[in-house]
C-alpha cells in the first residue's frame, strides 16, 4: 500500500475509532464480490422473463408457482456463495467500534453469515418467508412451514392458514418495511461518520441516507471501485472493492489500537 494510502486509511481510523456512532449502507457491489449474480442475471428458462413479471405482488397471485420456481432458483444460487472479505471486516467493525449499525439493501443474507448480528434490512431477505396475508414471518428452519416450492404443492400458512407463503423480499410497488426504513432514517441522522459501500447511490429511498447523514453533519466516506452521484458529496472517496478497502480500515484500527 502506497505512503498516502495509509496515510488515508490510518487518518480515518481514528476518526472511526473515537466517533460515537458509525452507520455503514451496503449495496449490490458488496455481495457481487462474493458472487451473488445480480438481480439481473438469469440463465435457461428465467431469460425469457423480465424481473418485473416476477417480482411483483400480481405476478404472485396469477402464478404463484412460477414465481415460487424463480425464487427457488434464486435461493439456489446465493446457497453455493459466501461471505467475502468485506462482509467479515464489517463484523469485525462492529466488535471494535463504539456504536455500529449495518444498513443493507441486499437480500442474500451474508452480512448475517458474516457474524453481523444487528443488520437492517431494508429490502427483506431472502432466506425467510412471510404470509401474504396475516405477514407472519418464518425462518428456513420452522418446521411448521414448508419453506420451499414442491411441484404440484405451494406453501401455505400455518399462521392463519389461509394465506401463501411467499418469500420475505420488497417487490416492485411494494413500500419498504416501515421499521427498518424508519431506523435507518434515524441512525443517518443521528451518526457521526456515514459509510456507503458498494452502492451506486441511485435507488431510492435508500440512495438518500447518505444525504441525510451529510446533511445532519456526519463525515461521509464512500467505499466503490467507480465514482458515482455521491461521489462529489463524499468527505473521502476510496476508490476500491469492499473487500479490499474494509479489511484495510480494520487493520488501520487495530494498528492503533492493539487490545483490539
Amino acid at each position: 500500500m502506497e505512503q498516502q494510502a495509509r496515510e488515508t486509511y490510518r487518518a480515518l481510523a481514528e476518526r472511526l475509532l473515537s466517533a460515537g456512532s458509525v452507520c455503514v449502507l451496503t449495496g449490490a457491489g458488496v455481495s457481487k464480490e462474493s458472487g451473488v449474480p445480480t438481480f439481473r442475471e438469469a440463465d435457461g428458462l428465467w431469460n425469457k422473463f423480465r424481473p418485473e413479471e416476477l417480482a411483483n405482488v400480481e405476478a404472485f397471485i396469477r402464478n404463484p408457482e412460477r414465481v415460487w420456481e424463480w425464487y427457488t432458483w434464486r435461493r439456489d444460487l446465493m446457497s453455493k456463495v459466501s461471505p467475502n472479505p468485506g462482509h467479515i471486516a464489517l463484523a469485525e467493525l462492529e466488535q471494535l467500534l463504539k456504536s455500529f449499525t449495518l444498513v443493507t439493501q441486499n437480500i442474500d443474507n451474508l452480512h448475517r453469515e458474516a457474524g453481523s448480528s444487528d443488520v437492517v434490512e431494508l429490502h427483506g431477505n431472502i432466506q425467510r418467508n412471510k404470509c401474504q396475508d396475516c405477514k407472519s414471518l418464518f425462518l428456513p428452519d420452522d418446521p411448521r412451514a414448508a419453506m420451499q416450492f414442491r411441484e404440484g404443492e405451494l406453501p401455505g400458512c400455518p399462521d392463519c392458514g389461509k394465506g401463501l407463503l411467499r418469500p420475505d423480499v420488497v417487490w416492485f410497488g411494494e413500500m419498504l418495511p416501515e421499521a427498518e426504513i424508519q431506523r435507518a432514517w434515524s441512525e443517518a441522522e443521528q451518526c457521526e461518520i456515514f459509510l456507503s459501500v458498494g452502492t451506486s447511490a441511485a435507488v431510492y429511498p435508500a440512495a438518500a441516507l447518505p444525504q441525510i447523514a451529510k446533511a445532519a453533519g456526519a463525515y461521509l466516506v464512500e467505499i466503490n471501485p467507480d465514482r458515482t452521484d455521491l461521489t462529489p458529496l463524499a468527505d473521502v472517496h476510496l476508490a476500491e472493492p469492499s473487500g479490499v478497502a474494509l479489511p484495510a480500515i480494520v487493520q488501520a484500527i487495530q494498528t492503533l489500537d492493539p487490545e483490539n
